[in-house]
């Protein structure tokens, strides 16, 4: 059974289906296998819809049209804009404040994607102009991007959160250490690229611009307080605060900056509601997938033969972080969550390993996994909107994976760096 359902989904790919139909042709096939027949399919129905019943989901769509409101709007370009004021002039300033930038964004969108496209259209013309290489600065913009999966709100911590029943909270709070870790360790290799390279510095702003500019922020920057502080404070639930953020997103960008008007409200809910559809039958297929798997024992069986149940705590993450890194190289972040998390779950819970610790890993190489060769996602968006050639774009990635495969493994050896704020906050 194995064997049919493994064919089945890769030959369904290599013909070019969306993921979507590989992940519901193998349950099918695996219900028709399991059952012999056909006859109780509303079973397999029922648990396709349990698997978009979970109030969390309703989180993502709501920061889904948070993250379009404020990409079209002016909240990301005056995030760049205060940061530029402070680190532009020094060395390698420019880059790290798109790495800065990136990280703020994905702070206030929680999707890499949107954060290629918000902050990558302004500042990689300006990098370009100062004397940055393209490759890095390509690179550069899609790594930094990718802290957008860690720093709240996450869509992918949510998923994972629903998926292993984690809470979602905890999930948020751990993820902020991981993420400004590697903005730390983006920045200095920023900085010594710039150097080595030669690179000219910006003009420094006189701080009565940077008060400007930070004025001028200081509405933007009301999202990750929003959302940590409220969350952290007990005000919101996850959902409560995906559902202020829109609130917030709206009052900003329709009343406040007056960037949008009401017209707009039509083409960014159907953007919105197209993505949200997308994520949703995802959620489903796999669900169902999953529920297939694990009753014909599947998981239990795969791990068995690598003898990972036996591998101890730090074996666990090892291979959980190697399974998820290279299945994100080719398929779809949300997808890899929901088909290799329950596969892993039994070794986890043997293993006993914090939860929210998995789930920042999972999320810190779903993160990897979507920047990195062949088929990382973030490098197709990327192609499309900067109209860069594939090999251009993935040749400044290196150092970038590099730098995240060791946040990875200094995750693994000090569980501290993703539990701290969580224990302060939650124990």
């Amino acid at each position: 059974m194995t064997a049919t359902i493994v064919t089945i989904m890769i030959v369904l790919l290599l013909l070019g289906f969306p993921m979507m139909i590989p992940l519901m042709t193998a349950a099918f096939v695996g219900f028709f296998m399991s059952f012999g027949g056909l006859g109780q399919m509303e079973t397999l129905i029922q648990q396709m819809m349990r698997g978009i019943s979970p109030t969390a989901l309703i989180a993502v769509p709501m920061f889904i049209l948070a993250a379009d409101i404020m990409t079209r709007g002016q909240s990301a370009n005056r995030l760049i804009d205060m940061v530029m004021t402070f680190v532009g002039h020094v060395k390698g300033g420019l880059a790290v404040s798109t790495a800065v930038s990136c990280t703020l964004f994905g702070a206030v969108s929680g999707s890499t994607q949107a954060t290629v496209v918000a902050v990558g259209s302004p500042l990689r013309p300006r990098m370009l102009k100062a004397g940055y290489k393209d490759p890095f600065t390509l690179a550069l913009i899609i790594n930094s991007s990718d802290i957008a999966f860690l720093i709240p709100p996450s869509i992918g911590m949510i998923i994972y959160g629903v998926v292993s029943q984690t809470s979602i909270a905890e999930l948020f709070i751990a993820g902020i250490g991981p993420g400004l870790l590697i903005l730390a360790m983006f920045s200095t290799y920023c900085v010594i690229y710039a150097i080595v390279n030669k690179v000219p510095t910006e003009p420094k702003a006189s701080w009565k611009e940077r008060a400007v500019a930070v004025q001028k922020a200081l509405w933007p920057l009301g999202f990750p307080v929003l959302i940590v502080g409220g969350i952290y404070g007990g005000v919101f639930s996850p959902t409560e605060a995906a559902a202020a953020c829109v609130l917030y997103a709206v009052l900003l960008e329709f009343v406040i900056f007056r960037s949008l008007k009401l017209p707009d409200i039509f083409t960014i809910a159907k953007s919105t509601g197209l993505i949200t559809a997308v994520v949703f039958i995802l959620v489903a297929a796999g669900n169902g997938f999953s529920w297939i798997i694990s009753f014909a024992q599947i998981p239990q069986a795969i791990l068995g033969t690598f003898g990972i149940n036996e591998a101890g705590p730090v074996g666990v993450l090892v291979a959980i972080s190697i399974a998820f890194f290279v299945a994100c190289m080719f398929v779809d972040p949300i997808v890899v969550i929901l088909v290799l998390t329950p596969i892993f779950a039994p070794a986890i819970a043997a293993s006993g390993l914090d939860p929210v610790l998995v789930g920042v890993l999972i999320t810190l190489q779903v993160a990897i996994g979507s920047a990195t060769p062949p088929f990382g996602c973030d490098i197709f968006t990327a192609i499309a909107i900067f109209k860069r050639p594939y090999l251009e774009v993935i040749k400044g990635t290196p150092p970038f994976i590099i730098m995240l495969i060791t946040a990875a493994a200094l995750i693994i050896m000090f569980p501290q760096i993703a539990l701290f704020l969580r224990d302060l906050a939650f124990r």
